[in-house]
Formats: structure tokens, sequence, C-alpha cells
């Protein structure tokens, strides 16, 4: 079974859990009851001397959760103010609200004083159904919400964040700690979420589904990568292994004027572990691995040199530092038309947009500018809607996908779509995806079928990069700071979470 905090599901899912759980017979008030009990015992171990709170409810259930935290805020000493913004829709959260008035609590209206005096608030305004962007008054209400300083607790979701998609139309509430609610959603953790989310914490509330196996994931869209599941996936290597059983990656790229880029990527497939590493690059690049003597480079003119090399290869990396000149589109057609396993990134997708087909034995690393031109949308489109976009990845060019970007997604036909949450904010400096292609290609080269390979690799890469940026902040970092923590990391360095 996979664990509850690694599942990830969608609104309908999650709803759909819900009401399997009352059809085995608890109901709405007592899943209400527990949501709000699991929220406040999170609020207080988070603020243990916070003393005044102000408790913000809509009208629909997720409303009703913040009436019962509310109710136990007060019963517990705690200063409550409680503002509802819209009488409750369902019975359950009827029930829940009278219950926090016969506690003694008094609604009031919101006001820009109430927010100046709290400590902490509470966003109990929208849940999971919300759809498109927020409407006045509660556009403007969260507005104030996040310019008070008063640290924010939102429930199951942050109002205006849509769970799904992890995309913001206009405002949503920024939390500084998130208590969601069944199981961890997908926006949450990918594209905007995280910004908004802050701290997630997942209460399951004791809800179990069926089937809910790596395989077999009946009640869940994703599953979230984890450390056991990286070390159980993981190549091993064993005491008789040598260079040659650890297999040999091609770096297919270094057109005129780019020659790191290949050198990042081979840099990295050695630190990850693999045999043997070849560059192919351009005359013109032919000095690029003389910062790492272990590299082997070779200046290709012709296509029939690439079909050499290409053959002699377990894996190639085609795209890092490759351009879009007619020299470019001669090597990637040789690397693109072989059965051999690839990985395709930078350059080698946008000659793929240029030309689109369907793939063989094929990782596509996109970020978000690159996948849309591989389907036809624009950066910003592909950010609103990013679980979607990976699925169409997949199904256009039969390939195994890694969006790359906050909330990194791994995807391929008939298995459930991956999500890594690690990384750190310094990734976003050039280089990086041509190290994570150099990651991901090693691994296949060892033996890693290309689902595990893009997961691990993806989750070795986020990791290594939040290594390298511990103690040197979010700016600043170079792609070749992760070699050392890479090779770390291969070699077994236990990792938390």
């Amino acid at each position: 079974m996979v664990q509850t905090q690694h599942l990830l599901c969608k609104t309908d899912q999650v709803r759909l859990l819900e009401e399997a759980a009352i059809a085995s017979g608890r109901t709405a008030e007592t899943l209400m009851e527990t949501a709000g009990r699991a929220a406040f015992r999170a609020l207080r171990q988070r603020w243990p001397r916070a003393h005044v709170v102000t408790v913000y409810c809509g009208k629909g259930n997720n409303g009703g959760d913040g009436y019962v935290l509310a109710r136990l805020a007060k019963e517990a000493g705690l200063s409550v103010r409680l503002v509802s913004v819209a009488e409750p829709a369902t019975p359950e959260s009827l029930a829940a609200k009278n219950r926090a008035l016969t506690a003694g609590l008094v609604c009031e209206g919101h006001s820009s004083e109430l927010l100046k005096k709290t400590e902490i608030v509470v966003d109990a305004l929208l849940g999971l159904g919300m759809s498109g962007g927020l409407r006045e008054p509660l556009a403007s209400l969260v507005g104030e919400i996040n310019q008070a300083s008063a640290p924010c607790l939102s429930l199951d979701i942050p109002s205006g964040l849509n769970a799904d998609t992890g995309s913001v139309i206009g405002a949503a509430v920024t939390a500084e700690m998130t208590v969601t609610f069944i199981r961890n959603k997908p926006g949450l953790m990918t594209g905007e979420g995280p910004d908004y989310a802050g701290e997630v914490v997942l209460e399951d509330l004791n809800v179990v589904g069926l089937g809910e196996t790596e395989q077999g994931l009946s009640t869940a869209w994703g599953v979230r990568i984890g450390a056991k599941w990286v070390g159980e996936n993981m190549p091993c290597r064993k005491k008789s292994a040598h260079k040659g059983s650890a297999g040999h990656v091609l770096v297919v790229g270094g057109g005129p004027g780019m020659a790191g880029a290949p050198v990042l990527a081979g840099v990295a497939a050695l630190r990850m572990g693999a045999g043997r590493i070849s560059i192919a690059c351009h005359p013109d690049s032919r000095t690029a691995g003389g910062a790492c003597p272990e590299l082997m480079v070779r200046a290709v003119r012709r296509k029939e040199e690439m079909a050499k090399l290409v053959s002699d290869a377990d894996v190639v990396v085609v795209g890092p530092g490759l351009g879009k000149t007619p020299w470019a589109e001669e090597m990637y057609e040789v690397c693109v038309e072989s059965e051999v396993r690839k990985v395709i990134d930078a350059d080698g997708l946008n000659l793929l947009a240029r030309n689109p087909r369907k793939l063989t034995c094929s990782i596509l690393t996109p970020h978000p500018g690159e996948a849309g031109r591989l389907i036809v949308q624009d950066a910003k489109a592909v950010q609103a809607n990013r679980p979607k976009v990976i699925e169409e990845l997949v199904s256009k060019f039969n390939a195994t996908c890694v969006l790359k970007g906050t909330g990194t997604l791994v995807a391929q036909s008939g298995y459930p779509v991956m999500l890594c949450n690690r990384g750190h904010a310094g990734m976003a400096t050039p280089g990086m995806g041509d190290v994570l292609s150099g990651i991901i290609g090693a691994l296949m080269a060892q033996g890693a079928p290309k689902r595990t390979a893009a997961g691990v690799g993806v989750w070795f890469h986020a990791v290594a990069a939040e290594l390298a940026g511990a103690t040197t902040g979010r700016l600043g970092m170079c792609a070749s700071d992760l070699a050392p923590y890479l090779r770390e990391l291969r070699s077994g360095k236990p990792v938390r979470k």
C-alpha cells in the first residue's frame, strides 16, 4: 500500500472518498468535527502562545470546519472573533455554526480593525469546490487578510487556489500553513500552490481508500515522490561491477558557443554512477571536456559519424546546448530515428516542436516554455493547468514526460502521475535542466526503467539543490554546485522525508 501522505487526489476523488466514508457509517457532521479538531490541534502546535484568533467562515462545509475550530478555541480559553461571511448552505455547516453560538461565540462583521488586533487568522472561506476567480466582496477580503501582519492558517485549501491545478485567478489567501483533509491535493504542491499554501499538514481523518497501491490507485490521481520510494527503486551496484556494466551515456549537444551545457550533463551522469560518458559536439566545441578529463569528447561533422556513436551508446541525452542550426537538426534526426533509449531536453525539445512525432524509448524533460511550444500554448497557459498539460504531452508524443518547475510532474501512460515537492528556489538558474537530463540518462544506463529513472532523477536533482542551497540562500546558485551532492546522495547519504 502507498502511504496516505504520498497520495494526491483531485477534488472529485476526495469527494468520492468522503462519500464512501459516509456510506460506511460515518456522518458528515462527524467528519466535520474530526476535521475541525485536527485543524485546531495543528494551530496550537504551530502557534502555542497565540491567544487571539479570528476565524472567517464561508457558507460551505469548509466554513463548517471553521465553526468547529472556533468553538474548540473558545472552549480552550482563547479569545475568538468569529466572522460569518454568508449563512451556512449545508445542514452540517449550519449545525456546526449553531454549536459555536451555543458555546458563547457571537458572529460579527469584518473590519480592518479586527485584523489589526488578532494574532492568528483562520481562513475557512472557500473549500475545494471553487472554480474561477474570487468575486467581490471576497476578493477584497482576501486582499486585507494577506496584508494583515498576523499569520494565516487555511483549512483544506487556501481560498482562491485551485486544488486540482495549483493556479490562481486574481487573488488567493497566502497562508503560513494549510491543514488539508482526507488526501493531499495536487494544487497544494505544484504551480503556484506552494507560494500560497505554506507548510502543508495532512489530516486524513482516518478515511481509507480501496486499491491505493502504486499500480492501482483507484481513488488517487497520483503520488508524491518520497525518499523511501527512491531508495527502493535506485539502481544498485554490485561489488563485482566494472565501468562497462554501469552503462554508456552519450550526450549530444554543444553547438557553436554552447560547449558548457553537455559538460554539465556529462558530469552529472558521472556523479550518478554511469560507467562511461561521451560527448558528441560540433567541432567548434571540441574543447568542451577540458574541465573534466573523464569525459570522452567527439567532434562530429557528419550524420554518419553521429550514427556510429549512437549505435555504441546505451542511452543518448540529446539537446544540451545543441542549437537549432542545420548541423543541430541533422544530429537530432539521427538520435530521434534511432531505437536507442533517449532523454530529449533543451534544443532537442525545440526541434521536436518544429516537427512533432510519436517517439520510441524516450523521456522528455521540458520546462513550461518548452512544454508550451510542444503543445502550441504559451507558458502561462501551461502553468495554469500543469496536470492536464503533462497528460497531453504523454499522449501526443508517446513518451515518458517530466514537466519541470515547482512541483515537478512525471508521467507515463498506464501509471499514476508522480509529483516531486522537493527543491530550492535557487534552481532557477542556467544549466539546471542539463544537469537533470544527465542524471536521468545515467540512471537509465544503469538499468532503471524510464518512469523510475525520471522519478528518481527528479528527486535526486531537487534534493541535491536543497543541500547545495542550505547555507547559501536563494540567489547565486550554479548548476555545477550540485555535482558533489549528487555523489553523496547516489552513495546513500541519508536524507529526511
